[in-house]
């Protein structure tokens, strides 16, 4: 328990210091990343207004096509990067704020940020 306790504490430092150091305005706004065992959820966020622009997640993917099904996690992470940068293309968002949160970069966190870049998105 002391242990589990450690973890949650680490990790929720290491989430404010990430935090302390990013803002998103209204011309570069945040993308920001969350991720449980099975799925990402990302939005894009202006927090001078205090408004989401764009969202989306691996979750709402896997109700469009059936081949979503077969791809792995970090497939499905990538292609959720492309269609948050169409989605921030529409709202008028050309350039962004990656914020990890308590996550490396790597893996699907860095999938996400792939598909953003191959989108259009500058970071």
């Amino acid at each position: 328990m002391k242990h589990t306790k450690r973890i949650r504490l680490r990790k929720k430092l290491r989430a404010g210091r990430t935090r302390a150091k990013i803002s998103g305005t209204a011309e570069r706004p945040r993308l920001s990343i969350f991720r449980s065992n099975k799925f990402i959820y990302a939005q894009i966020i202006d927090d001078v207004n205090h408004k989401t622009l764009a969202a989306g997640s691996t979750k709402s993917l896997l109700g469009d096509a059936k081949d979503n099904r077969t791809l792995t996690k970090t497939a499905r992470s990538e292609a959720l990067g492309q269609l948050l940068a169409e989605k921030a293309k529409k709202v008028g968002v050309k350039e962004i704020v990656f914020d990890k949160g308590s996550y490396k970069y790597h893996g699907r966190v860095k999938a996400v940020a792939d598909g953003a870049r191959k989108g259009g998105l500058k970071f």
